[in-house]
């Protein structure tokens, strides 16, 4: 793959997919004096909204019922000349035609494209036929968990994630029943090691959610509504709401015939080009990454934002840049503020704190560097670490700096 750009200007630039990564996209193009025609096209028929809340305050009966559109969007048209496709899924991209197709039959042309598509929530097989069980990714999906859980659904979450860990918090914040399902002995242990998952995961047990671990679903149970979860060991665990949260896949499908190398998502080098003319940003796209020595692929907020941008401004450049960033995501659970920078590696070191109190900071090491944060409750310290594991600071000095940072420096919420 070419580490340079192909000698163009382009006149028309394509993005697909219509949530934050696109729309940074497009907001960058005309921020860095791009005049030609701008294309934005989303499967979905609402406009850029913010994905976060639908977790989180959009279910836990605290905050609006309204779709979280995004800072800007409704004049999206007018304010930056964007021709809006949205309600329509692209199918196809023909690289050597410079052309994507359409689901409804129309092909649009483009000389620069931008891939922006997102990930799509994993289903649970055999459970499409059943009202009442749902994944969570999508303004929709939102509408009718919210109906669910003012119903006062029991409710039943498989999968002890992020997003399953946050859906169970809602409920219990409306004072419902709730059990979460998980396969592994103890949660999160890819996401922030073993110690750092079962710290993490005693907040279930703590804020009173029935968490059942090392735990194997045989069938969602019901005919037309789901009545329950039967497990291996033959318990029905009653439940008028199920919440499958057990990961996602990149949206890559609508790819599988283009020749763009897929693999976990769309390949990109360093600069996030894909192919001649082709980009990509967000859950979607796997770039090389120069800040840690590998091919990363993040479905984090602040990810899709920074990549949509930086992908626009090396379609616009002479001289394209590498995309650096240090991975950075949040997640709120009954009112703990969870805070993860850089990437795990191992076990983790608490430096503060401890991992049975309510608020910690741990750090993870990889050889004789820093390359991770996780924090509980400890607001002040996740931003300085994420710097330090910018700057590729030492071990050594990473546990000289922890030394420093005394209680009264690292506020609860």
């Amino acid at each position: 793959m070419s580490t340079g750009r192909e000698v163009m200007n382009p006149s028309r630039i394509v993005v697909v997919g219509a949530s934050l990564a696109g729309l940074r996209a497009v907001e960058t193009a005309r921020r860095e004096g791009f005049t030609g025609s701008l294309v934005l096209v989303g499967g979905e028929d609402f406009l850029p909204y913010d994905r976060p809340p639908l977790s989180k305050e959009l279910i836990d009966g605290s905050g609006s019922t309204s779709v979280p559109y995004l800072p800007g969007v409704h004049d999206l048209s007018d304010r930056l000349s964007v021709d809006l496709r949205l309600g329509t899924w692209a199918t196809a991209v023909v690289p050597d035609d410079r052309r994507i197709e359409l689901g409804n039959g129309e092909s649009l042309e483009y000389d620069a494209l931008v891939v922006a598509t997102g990930a799509s929530a994993r289903t649970l097989p055999g459970t499409d036929h059943l009202r009442g069980v749902h994944t969570l990714r999508t303004a929709n999906d939102t509408h009718v968990i919210r109906e669910a859980l003012d119903s006062g659904a029991r409710t039943v979450v498989i999968g002890a994630g992020f997003i399953g860990s946050e859906v169970a918090s809602a409920a219990r914040k409306r004072g419902l029943e709730v059990t979460i399902v998980e396969a592994l002995p103890t949660p999160l242990v890819r996401a922030v090691g073993h110690t750092a998952g079962a710290a993490l995961s005693a907040l279930h047990t703590r804020f009173g959610t029935d968490l059942r671990v090392n735990a194997s679903v045989a069938r969602v149970e019901g005919t037309d509504h789901v009545t329950g979860v039967r497990m291996s060991d033959g318990e029905v665990i009653p439940a008028d709401l199920v919440i499958v949260g057990i990961g996602a896949t990149p949206s890559t499908q609508w790819l599988q015939s283009s020749g763009l190398l897929l693999d976990d998502g769309l390949v990109t080098d360093e600069f996030l080009r894909a192919a001649p003319r082709i980009w990509a940003a967000g859950d979607v796209a796997r770039w090389s990454s120069p800040d840690f020595g590998r091919m990363l692929r993040l479905e984090h907020w602040s990810n899709a934002g920074d990549q949509g941008a930086h992908a626009m401004r090396n379609v616009l450049s002479d001289t394209p840049t590498s995309y650096r960033h240090i991975p950075y995501f949040w997640s709120e659970w009954y009112g703990n503020w969870i805070q993860f920078a850089g990437l795990p590696a191992g076990e983790p070191l608490v430096v503060a704190g401890g991992w049975d109190e309510p608020a910690f900071t741990a750090l993870y090491r990889d050889d004789d560097r820093l390359i991770g944060v996780l924090t509980l409750n400890r607001r002040g310290d996740i931003m300085k670490y994420r710097a330090k594991i910018a700057a590729r600071t030492s071990w050594d000095d990473a546990l000289a700096f922890a030394a420093t940072r005394k209680p009264t420096d690292l506020p609860t919420p």
